[in-house]
């Protein structure tokens, strides 16, 4: 998450050499693409982490430092 980033809230997600960017609300991708098992898991995270992933989207806005979001256990 980067804060200058453009409209619609979204995060970079990355695996390998893949990489994709995930709307935070809907969490369609916006952006590149994942493989289908990492796609799965990065889904399944932001949908548990939602709130988490918008106020952090909000902290980068204001440049002030982002909070660590647990990864899947």
């Amino acid at each position: 998450m980067f804060f200058n980033e453009h409209n619609p809230p979204h995060f970079h997600a990355r695996y390998g050499d893949w990489h994709a960017e995930i709307d935070i609300q809907t969490l369609r991708f916006i952006g590149g693409d994942l493989p289908k098992r990492a796609k799965a898991m990065v889904l399944e995270w932001a949908e548990e982490h939602r709130d988490e992933l918008m106020a952090n989207r909000i902290l980068a806005r204001e440049m002030q430092e982002l909070k660590n979001i647990k990864p899947l256990e």
